[in-house]
């Protein structure tokens, strides 16, 4: 009876010690969440729509959580003021123009305060001071921009679709000029008659070169270009004679 009364007493102690250090390390780590072991400072700010921000979640600044949401309170149907507790020893970092924006910890997780840097002249944000705040986009708003997006290209696909069939039915001037082997043969024989177009202008002006009636004109202009090339040796010449002198010096 008394060995089963101690074994009893025994393993009520270790239930009840147990049961002491979970409640210890459980108020540990709420009280770290919450910032309730550290110095901390309010600063406030208001949105028109938190887009689901809650009590507790995190504040970050730089990348680095340093605070918690403390409260979220509405002020009127246009405002929601949210009270921000951040952490003693960042204060130096917060400056009065910052501003607060609402973000998420990735693509579905749960919303967090990410606080921009501010100024290097702007003064340091003091106890209770406000932050400007930049309104959320909502998600919402994004899947109905990207729904659109889905739509119109669904809608462009289907329209090259029904262009690419229509070429490979041969239909349509597109698919006669790929397909139709007389259109190609009009084309190479146009080219051709290009060729033989440009040919014969080069001709004609061989004949308007030795026509004596047009003989002056080239000549001229013969004399003019080989006059514009000797002065550009001159020039070259006398840059040269220029910079032998003083390197002579």
């Amino acid at each position: 009876m008394n060995t089963h009364s101690l074994n009893f007493k025994i393993r009520l102690g270790l239930f009840i010690i147990s049961g002491i250090a979970l409640l210890v390390f459980a108020l540990f780590i709420i009280g770290k969440q919450k910032n309730l072991f550290d110095p901390v400072y309010k600063l406030t700010t208001t949105f028109y729509n938190v887009s689901g921000l809650q009590v507790g979640n995190n504040i970050r600044f730089c990348g680095i959580n340093v605070g918690t949401v403390d409260n979220i309170s509405i002020i009127n149907d246009s405002t929601v003021k949210v009270d921000l507790l951040i952490k003693k020893d960042v204060q130096r970092f917060i400056k009065s123009d910052c501003e607060v924006a609402i973000g998420s910890e990735g693509i579905i997780g749960a919303r967090i305060l990410i606080i921009t840097q501010g100024g290097n002249d702007a003064p340091l944000a003091k106890e209770g001071q406000y932050l400007a705040s930049k309104e959320p986009v909502e998600t919402d708003a994004i899947m109905q921009n990207l729904m659109i997006t889905s739509n119109n290209a669904a809608i462009v696909t289907d329209q090259l679709a029904k262009i690419m069939s229509k070429i490979n039915n041969g239909k349509g001037t597109l698919s006669r000029l790929i397909e139709d082997p007389a259109i190609a043969e009009n084309i190479n024989q146009t080219i051709v008659n290009l060729k033989k177009s440009s040919s014969g202008l080069n001709e004609n002006m061989k004949a308007a070169k030795s026509n004596f009636l047009f003989r002056g004109y080239f000549q001229k202009k013969k004399k003019l270009a080989q006059k514009k090339k000797d002065d550009a040796i001159k020039e070259k010449e006398a840059t040269e004679k220029e910079r032998n002198k003083k390197n002579s010096k």
